[in-house]
């Protein structure tokens, strides 16, 4: 069935896809720059508890975040879909709810009360920012246009990152240091800018348009609560059956865990091993933020002209080059008033940009690899299990966090801490992040997706549609067999997982 024409990606349509990264990387700067600091510092919470708040979110999130990609591939049989779009329809209805993310900074409560706004906010976020993930594949089919809208994602979402890290500083220097409103006040002015970059996506944003009678012929009854369960454990099982998209998640998951690690103990590395305070912990961020921000634009030239992988490999070795350069001078007795720390700041954001901008950038062509498996589109699916490994493998990277910081000894509302505790911080940041980037390094020397094998993938998908059952060249049918994990023979939907989609 052949696939209907798109629409021209205008400048306008980049921009507003890219905005609501203010949600996506925005939200996630600040929650992972200062939210630990602000339930231990202000709150009361231990470690423990602090990072158990942020697990728990996670796991709930974890399973809520399939579920609404299974719903965002069905809802458009639907009047609801039909009216709205299948994955819009979820984008506009979040937008009501996205305060939910201000109520989070009200200090002076209690556990429960923190546990339950956090996870809420975690619901609404899921909410929008699954089915925006799949835009870029629904507005766009090309490689180019594809890596054009992980780009515009990932710079917006680093200038939003910036505001996040440098708002906090700004606030600290009207309010003090000491005054939990600078957080509160802090929660509010993001939450409007959520608002507003969710209204401009909707509003410029469209759906791949579906051939008519494609609903009814891929599934006859509407989706319920049920199926959407039972569509979480099928798709997490059938989507990682696709080597590219194994790979793919090796990547990611060593790409992100390693900056979430490095976040959840950079500011009590900054605070208490470098003897430093919230306000430079602000400025150092701000500027890794910036540096990334850079990093985005070159990743984007080498993602296009080179290979991704290889892209990913140079980042990663500048990220670990700027953590052990921290580690040495903290190791050397440097404090974080020497100017010399600008230096490991710039190396760990030039990585961090890069590793950003890399796993989103290769997501965009992950349903085109399951759809020369499958024969179907499921970027709702692909969505919905990417963010469940992730959040499930942040949580307990987190929590992880939390533990060895709370047996080494770490004392809440403590303006020092004792060595056994300044030797785990340390430690954890040091050696959890660094591990992590030489995981994702080892998996990236198996990805061989890039523009060569892209351009190959998309020819032989129109050859399948073509109704040929052979490939147009033996090299075709190398290059589609590793990236897809199953023999030419077995594609587009001779195969189990097709089969599990039923």
């Amino acid at each position: 069935m052949p696939t209907a024409p798109s629409r021209p990606v205008r400048w306008y349509n980049l921009a507003a896809y890219g905005s609501n990264d203010v949600l996506g990387a925005g939200s996630m700067a600040v929650i992972s720059t200062w939210i630990l600091i602000f339930y231990t510092s202000f709150c009361g919470l231990s470690a423990v508890q602090a990072t158990i708040i942020f697990g728990v979110a996670r796991v709930l999130d974890a399973f809520t975040s399939p579920m609404i990609g299974h719903l965002s591939d069905n809802i458009g049989r639907s009047w609801l879909g039909r009216k709205f779009g299948r994955r819009r329809f979820f984008i506009l209805a979040a937008i009501p709810l996205l305060p939910s993310f201000a109520i989070m900074w009200v200090a002076g409560q209690g556990f429960w009360y923190y546990l339950v706004t956090y996870v809420l906010f975690e619901m609404v976020y899921a909410m929008e920012i699954i089915p925006y993930e799949t835009l870029a594949s629904e507005m766009a089919t090309d490689y180019r246009t594809k890596a054009k809208f992980a780009g515009a994602r990932i710079l917006l979402g680093q200038l939003s990152a910036i505001g996040a890290a440098f708002l906090p500083g700004a606030l600290i220097a009207r309010l003090g240091p000491d005054d939990p409103d600078t957080y509160l006040y802090m929660g509010i002015i993001f939450s409007a800018l959520f608002m507003a970059a969710a209204g401009l996506l909707y509003a410029f944003s469209w759906e791949r348009q579906r051939p008519k009678g494609l609903d009814e012929e891929e599934a006859g009854d509407k989706p319920t609560l049920g199926a959407a369960f039972k569509a979480l454990y099928r798709n997490l099982f059938s989507t990682l059956r696709i080597r590219a998209f194994r790979l793919h998640l090796g990547m990611y998951l060593g790409g992100y865990i390693s900056q979430d690690i490095y976040n959840a103990a950079f500011t009590y590395f900054v605070i208490f091993a470098l003897a430093g305070s919230t306000a430079i912990v602000s400025q150092l961020v701000g500027v890794t933020y910036i540096v990334q921000f850079v990093a985005v634009i070159l990743a984007i030239n080498f993602a296009l002209r080179l290979s991704p992988s290889a892209a990913y490999r140079m980042a990663a070795i500048s990220f670990g080059l700027g953590v052990a350069i921290f580690l040495i001078m903290y190791a050397a007795g440097y404090t974080a008033t020497s100017s010399l720390f600008w230096l490991p700041v710039v190396f760990a954001g030039l990585g961090r940009g890069a590793l950003n901008y890399i796993p989103w950038a290769t997501y965009n062509y992950m349903a085109d690899v399951d759809e020369i498996v499958t024969g179907r589109r499921r970027e709702g699916a692909f969505a919905g299990v990417m963010t469940f490994v992730r959040k499930m493998s942040q949580a307990l990277a987190v929590i992880l966090v939390g533990q060895v910081m709370q047996a080494s000894g770490f004392v809440s509302k403590a303006t020092t801490q004792s060595p056994s505790a300044l030797a785990g911080i340390v430690g954890v940041m040091g050696a959890g992040t660094i591990a992590m980037l030489l995981f994702g390094m080892f998996v990236s020397t198996r990805f061989r997706l890039n523009p060569r094998t892209h351009a190959v993938l998309l020819e032989e998908i129109e050859h399948f549609r073509a109704g040929a059952r052979t490939p147009t060249t033996p090299e075709n049918a190398a290059v589609v067999e590793d990236l897809s994990g199953w023999s030419y023979d077995r594609l587009w939907g001779n195969n189990p997982v097709a089969n599990a989609q039923k």
